[in-house]
């Protein structure tokens, strides 16, 4: 599926900024299943600075900074990718959640070695005993790892409600834990952390989902979750929709967790009190338009 995806970030400041420093990390990853064919980003007012680079897990990022003084800015992300979702079945891994925490451990090879960085605690996702606790009600001796991932993931979408006043992104995950409601980024990290209190390996993805869908999170930012099968490769799990992600789910990239991937963040001299507003559209596009 060839998607038109857009996503535009506005602030409104109470008063005006002097000057400001940005990162965006909106570009799509290419990938197997997934292709980026184009990429454009505007930003207004016209920025003194715009620069890329790729930070240390392989995303893009554009750094850009604004000098003059303004009361509002907004920065537009434009992307036509193709995505086909993954070409291999995770049923078809039989490996263990027990035997996949050995492999890891070990990490023989520069496959394990790369996923073993995704299996310890990070900023937004401490490891936590009640977590384990959680996720080992799915995870039975001998079983399967993709099975009782999947399990995971439908458990998280039935036992928390999505609620976006139920959270902000600094609300500590031991709080969303225990009030069971939050909205994406807070389902992916509790989902993230129950794998790792197991010794799994386990990334956030940032990225859309398709508009028009019933989706949760459609027309906004998403996230959802990769898990590590060796064998296979990372498993998409989006524990707020039940879903396995596949061409409804476009990747803009992954981290440890929210904070190594956060769509747009920056400092500001001044402004006082304000207002972000965030608009995602991602649309079907023909492949000759």
């Amino acid at each position: 599926m060839l998607y038109l995806a857009t996503h535009t970030t506005r602030y409104l400041y109470e008063e005006p900024v002097a000057q400001c420093l940005n990162e965006a990390r909106l570009k799509p990853r290419s990938f197997q299943g997934q292709k980026l064919h184009e990429f454009r980003f505007h930003v207004d007012p016209e920025p003194a600075m715009l620069e890329t680079r790729r930070d240390y897990f392989g995303n893009d990022v554009t750094t850009f900074a604004v000098f003059r003084t303004h009361a509002h800015m907004s920065a537009t992300a434009t992307s036509v990718v193709e995505v086909t979702g993954p070409e291999w079945d995770p049923k078809d891994v039989s490996v263990s959640w027990e035997e996949t925490r050995e492999l890891l451990r070990a990490h023989p090879t520069d496959e394990l070695m790369e996923a073993y960085e995704f299996a310890f605690g990070s900023p937004f996702v401490p490891q936590l005993s009640h977590l384990a606790s959680y996720a080992k009600q799915s995870f039975a001796p001998g079983r399967r790892l993709a099975e009782a991932a999947e399990e995971l993931s439908g458990r998280i979408y039935k036992d928390f409600e999505y609620s976006p006043a139920a959270t902000s992104i600094d609300t500590p995950i031991e709080k969303v834990f225990a009030n069971r409601k939050g909205v994406c980024q807070d389902f992916a990290h509790v989902m993230i952390g129950s794998l790792r209190s197991l010794g799994l390996a386990a990334r956030y993805v940032s990225g859309y989902l398709r508009s028009g869908t019933n989706y949760q999170g459609a027309d906004a930012s998403h996230a959802w979750v990769s898990v590590f099968l060796p064998g296979g490769g990372w498993m998409d799990l989006d524990p707020t929709n039940n879903v396995r992600p596949s061409n409804g789910h476009v990747t803009l990239g992954w981290g440890r967790d929210y904070g190594d991937i956060t769509p747009v963040k920056g400092v500001s001299l001044g402004g006082g009190k304000q207002i972000v507003e965030v608009a995602v559209r991602v649309e079907p596009v023909k492949k000759n338009d």
